[in-house]
């Protein structure tokens, strides 16, 4: 069973860098949350390395943006991985053929700007549907509007046997108190309906691969035995980490707040069903990072 935690001090000398979850705990998608600001500035004082690990389809450039923007310290992180980097860079290697369909809104076309990090990589065209070899996709149009509203669309693309690039594996997020859909519904959709849906952000591998490259530029030393991964999203962070052979740290007042019954800190006995439901097992639970 997870062990429940007050605050990340608790354990936090048994780790000498964090993969840190953004939405949901450490800002809900206007604000910065004052009591995880404080915690990991103060875990980079003790000497800790934090890398923040997010399936924002945001270049991190952009991810670094909008942080400022929400009050996060500069002080309380040391690299950004994004997924939108780690699907960028599949993207110019032909992931997904180089003319592509987007599907995103205006504010995530900075994907589609070019990677440095890459040599000779292929200039990508955005075109419509009909022309297209693959799909981009960073988001619905519309994160309000249903994911079945693009089936027609998809349905579609499968026939043509087109490859879908996800750049958020998220299904959704909570902007405030508002819930939106992320690209990982209109992914999971595809693949339902029998298309190929390949993905960049948490829980799978490349992401990872990205987070331990930052890493290992900050510390070539560190082990995975000394990360602590730390998310609320049960089948994307602590899956992920699991699966990395990662401990985490599942932050329970995020997205599953109502199922664990969070106020302060998880209901034990709710926290235990949901975990069962969900079939994992974070090594630690906490109601919110502090």
């Amino acid at each position: 069973m997870s062990e429940i935690i007050a605050s990340l001090s608790e354990i936090s000398d048994r780790y000498d860098a964090l993969f840190v979850d953004l939405w949901g705990c450490v800002h809900d998608g206007l604000h910065a949350y004052e009591a995880a600001n404080e915690a990991l500035i103060a875990y980079r004082k003790a000497g800790g390395k934090v890398v923040l690990v997010t399936n924002s389809p945001k270049p991190r450039t952009g991810v670094e943006k909008q942080l400022l923007h929400f009050g996060v310290s500069k002080d309380a992180w040391d690299s950004i991985a994004t997924s939108g980097d780690s699907a960028r860079a599949a993207m110019f290697q032909g992931a997904v053929g180089e003319k592509v369909y987007f599907i995103g809104e205006p504010r995530d076309t900075p994907f589609f700007e070019p990677l440095s990090i890459l040599e000779s990589p292929l200039a990508i065209e955005r075109v419509p549907l009909s022309d297209a070899e693959g799909i981009v996709c960073t988001g619905p149009f519309d994160p309000k509007a249903e994911p079945s509203e693009m089936r027609s669309a998809l349905l579609f693309a499968k026939q043509k046997g087109l490859k879908l690039l996800c750049a958020n594996p998220d299904i959704v997020v909570d902007r405030g108190h508002e819930r939106e859909w992320c690209a990982g519904a209109l992914a999971q959709l595809y693949t339902e309906m029998g298309g190929q849906s390949l993905y960049f952000g948490k829980p799978y591998p490349p992401i990872y691969d990205l987070a331990l490259r930052h890493l290992a530029v900050l510390d070539s030393n560190i082990g995975k035995e000394r990360i602590l991964a730390l998310g609320d999203g049960i089948q994307t962070d602590i899956k992920g980490a699991t699966s990395e052979d990662i401990d985490s740290l599942f932050i329970t007042g995020g997205l599953a707040a109502a199922l664990t019954k969070t106020k302060d800190q998880p209901n034990k006995a709710a926290l235990e069903a949901f975990l069962g439901e969900e079939k994992q097992n974070p090594t630690y639970s906490i109601g919110f990072l502090r």
